[in-house]
């Protein structure tokens, strides 16, 4: 289990700090966790914390009862977090194959390979030998790295808009993967997303605004009411 205790983080801007998230506790131990609130509410930010790729300025992070605050990103994947960025790096000279490869902690067969990129709707025999370079659109790679959290196989994986950049590949098809994903592993997944398709799949809702944790719960306790102001607000604009 996931555990954020009173995380508060601040961005240094010239000589001031930015408030980005203020005194946000939360705990995350059920199969799907969407995060979402408007933009710039610190939904990435809070990934990030997650992962370790950001510290916090101030509170704790727990996952499994141990402490991991302090511990970095290779660290933290070593106890088993993965994470899958909103826009995904490249890397030049580094082909599929082996950034599955890594992705997995071990060397894996070419058809190991050609199954996970196939569970994201890639042709595999045109993508294993490529390099994960600029060659590659977004939308590529956004279904590549999924396809390297599918291969690591977490206890929690984290994904920032998994949805973006993959308009040609359903969102149903988005959905069986983490669905796949859970079955496979167990443990949770948590997700930030805008996208109502992906929010009415979650065991729990967590909105985020201005920085704080704004309501949490189901997503019959938390989904209706937050679809309901989006059309008040269409409405209003």
């Amino acid at each position: 289990m996931l555990e954020l205790s009173h995380v508060s983080f601040a961005a240094s801007e010239g000589d001031a700090q930015k408030e980005i998230l203020n005194d946000v506790s939360l705990k995350v131990s059920e199969r799907f966790v969407a995060i979402t609130g408007p933009n710039g509410s610190g939904k990435s930010t809070l990934a990030k914390l997650i992962a370790g790729i950001l510290k916090p300025t101030e509170g704790k992070i727990y996952f499994n009862g141990e402490d991991i605050t302090g511990l970095s990103v290779t660290e933290r994947a070593r106890r088993g977090i993965s994470y899958a960025f909103q826009q995904p790096v490249r890397f030049k000279g580094i082909t599929v194959k082996d950034l599955v490869s890594l992705a997995a902690g071990k060397p894996i067969t070419v058809g190991e390979a050609c199954t996970y990129l196939s569970e994201v709707g890639l042709c595999a025999r045109d993508y294993i030998d490529r390099e994960v370079n600029a060659s590659l659109s977004g939308g590529e790679l956004k279904r590549i790295e999924i396809a390297t959290v599918l291969a690591r196989g977490t206890a929690l994986s984290v994904f920032d808009e998994p949805e973006a950049g993959i308009d040609l590949w359903s969102f149903q098809s988005l959905i069986s993967v983490f669905e796949k994903m859970h079955a496979r592993v167990g443990g949770s997944i948590l997700i930030i997303s805008h996208q109502e398709r992906i929010l009415s799949i979650a065991d729990k809702i967590v909105v985020i605004a201005n920085g704080r944790v704004e309501r949490e719960g189901t997503r019959e306790e938390v989904l209706p009411n937050l679809l309901a102001g989006r059309v008040c607000s269409a409405l209003q604009n």
